[in-house]
């Protein structure tokens, strides 16, 4: 998903209307152009690899399709074809809900021996967890065994179907926002380190967090978090230090929509004076999104980090 950015609006004199700009000099004009001309066609591909599934039920050629465009091995896989993956699927689930549902668990199915991380297969799973969000999104009767299957992903051991999973819960946000932010209370229990992590990176999303109620949802998710990192004694593991990790930014995008009840539990954090706590607090305030928009609350905290 995508995060959104608001954008100050040039004020328009009256009866005078602006152009858009076709300076052919200006290189991002063509470039944006060309990535929706680009996700137009990987959905008509897909749409119409839909079509011929449907019909034959063989998977083949969706899956040799997005293996082929998937970007691995590389740095950086195929998030926008993921997407597009995902829209497709949730536009053609009226003509074949439970086809479609087994078709992105299969997908979701692939192991990591099968799989492993920066192999072409890899992005299987992944366009399989975030379409897994996407119809829990739009489908009350499959709402549920989303939530439950990407609580299952959320523990797989690649970093990038974790990645997904946060993604598919930010596509149930979309829709299903308060549904989904109560049942992700649940993620929150004793040890369960990666499903945590799930829970912050979902809900860390600016588009989303413009809705004051789930901005309000979102740091109590992150209240509960830090109340399992307080009660720990065994911190050593790889999955307390992913957790870590994470927090250790999403806590900054929250607290960037709800600066006045961010910053107060901030600073209640800092009186515990527990160094993993800190450490996550100090990661937090280093961030531009706290640091510029929020010098003088971000100053006072750090003076009493010292």
């Amino acid at each position: 998903m995508k995060t959104c950015h608001a954008l100050k609006p040039r004020r328009v004199s009256p009866g005078k209307q602006t152009k858009p700009s076709s300076n052919p000099n200006n290189p991002a004009e063509p470039e944006a152009k060309d990535k929706v001309n680009k996700k137009e066609s990987q959905k008509q591909d897909l749409a119409n690899l839909f079509v011929d599934f449907l019909k034959t039920g063989d998977q083949s050629k969706i899956i040799g399709y997005l293996t082929s465009n998937s970007n691995l091995p590389g740095p950086r896989g195929n998030l926008e074809l993921a997407g597009v993956f995902a829209e497709v699927v949730e536009e053609h689930l009226v003509k074949a809900p439970g086809r479609l549902w087994t078709l992105c668990q299969e997908l979701t199915e692939y192991s990591p021996d099968d799989a492993p991380t920066n192999d072409p297969k890899e992005f299987l799973p992944f366009c399989g967890s975030l379409a897994t969000g996407a119809i829990g999104s739009v489908s009350p009767t499959y709402f549920q065994q989303a939530m439950s299957r990407l609580r299952e992903l959320a523990e797989d051991p690649r970093w990038r179907m974790r990645e997904s999973v946060a993604m598919g819960i930010q596509r149930l946000m979309e829709k299903q926002s308060q549904k989904t932010l109560k049942e992700l209370e649940s993620w929150i229990v004793k040890d369960k380190w990666l499903a945590m992590r799930a829970v912050a990176a979902g809900v860390a999303e600016p588009a989303l967090l413009k809705n004051q109620h789930t901005a309000t949802s979102a740091l109590k998710l992150h209240e509960k978090i830090f109340a399992q990192i307080l009660a720990a004694k065994d911190r050593k593991s790889d999955a307390f230090k992913t957790l870590r990790q994470g927090v250790g930014y999403s806590l900054s995008v929250v607290v960037r929509e709800i600066p006045s009840e961010g910053f107060a539990y901030i600073r209640q954090l800092v009186k515990t004076q527990d160094t993993d706590i800190l450490w996550i607090i100090k990661e937090n305030l280093k961030k531009n999104r706290l640091v510029k928009s929020f010098p003088d609350e971000v100053s006072s905290i750090m003076i009493l980090l010292k």
